[in-house]
């Protein structure tokens, strides 16, 4: 295991192209790699946003995709690791395909120096929500549910992979920690309420009960679809410090990461050795409450 590396986050307004798209995201990623990274992540959806029949006209099998492609071969020009941080892909024809599934899978790709796709996660939970705003979403009626975690080895340790409103759900990344992974990925399309209320919060918290480093790419800005998101990607270390926050500008954020505060910052606190098994919690009614 490598003792140090840098990560690096992409932080770009996608729109409903794949092509444009793919050319800002290749330049960003071209641009941290000059400047040292080893590790870089783009935001989830980085392929296009777009809705209703729209996304679906446009969404590609993953052997199809050409901003998987095209990504794979920057993976290779620049000798850099990839997290492609999601993915609209049409699932269909793969083997867990349901007869008669007409949804598609919002899927992050973790992709080596060489362009081999090393792991793949499709996001597990669906943000269906209204908001105060007047913002609705509900993004089940798009996307399938994955129901897999993932944790995939890498030059300097472990990485867990999620996507954006899994950040709301500790026991996943609890998870992912009891598994090994000493890195966390929460690549994102956050919205702007619940991005200025929430972003920063949820993701020092994930970083600090686990003690991981989280590396959250997002995407900024206003969309064409009329969608409006937080940006803000942060890298974060295991005692909570943000390393790095891009705010809301196109660009790119970098940070240097040692591997032994990971260990540090366990052995300070170290509440993954202290996980005890429960029951389910039990209602105990007050005779008074039921008058």
């Amino acid at each position: 295991m490598s003792a140090r590396f840098t990560a690096a986050c992409v932080q770009f307004t996608a729109g409903p192209d794949p092509e444009p798209n793919l050319r800002t995201v290749s330049d960003l990623v071209r641009r941290a790699r000059d400047v040292g990274a080893d590790f870089i992540m783009t935001p989830e959806a980085s392929n296009f946003i777009e809705s209703g029949r729209r996304r679906r006209e446009k969404a590609r099998r993953e052997a199809d995709d050409p901003f998987l492609a095209g990504m794979r071969c920057v993976a290779r020009e620049t000798g850099a690791w990839l997290l492609i941080g999601s993915l609209v892909i049409d699932p269909t024809g793969e083997p867990d395909a349901a007869a008669g599934e007409t949804r598609l899978a919002n899927r992050s790709f973790l992709v080596d120096p060489g362009g081999m796709i090393v792991a793949r996660y499709d996001k597990i939970h669906m943000f269906d929500i209204d908001l105060p705003s007047g913002e609705s979403y509900r993004e089940s009626n798009a996307y399938r549910p994955g129901d897999s975690t993932v944790v995939v080895e890498m030059p300097w340790g472990r990485l867990g992979m999620s996507v954006c409103y899994d950040v709301r759900f500790p026991y996943l990344y609890r998870a992912l920690a009891q598994s090994g992974a000493d890195f966390l990925t929460v690549p994102s399309v956050f919205t702007v309420p619940t991005g200025n209320a929430h972003w920063h919060v949820l993701l020092r918290a994930r970083a600090i009960e686990n003690g991981c480093f989280v590396f959250a790419p997002a995407q900024s800005g206003e969309h064409a679809a009329g969608r409006r998101s937080y940006g803000h990607s942060l890298i974060v270390d295991p005692w909570g410090e943000v390393l790095a926050d891009a705010g809301e500008d196109v660009g790119v954020v970098s940070a240097r990461i040692e591997v032994a505060r990971i260990a540090e910052v366990r052995n300070m606190v170290p509440s993954l050795q202290h996980d005890r098994r429960f029951t389910e919690p039990k209602l105990v009614a007050h005779p008074l409450a039921a008058e």
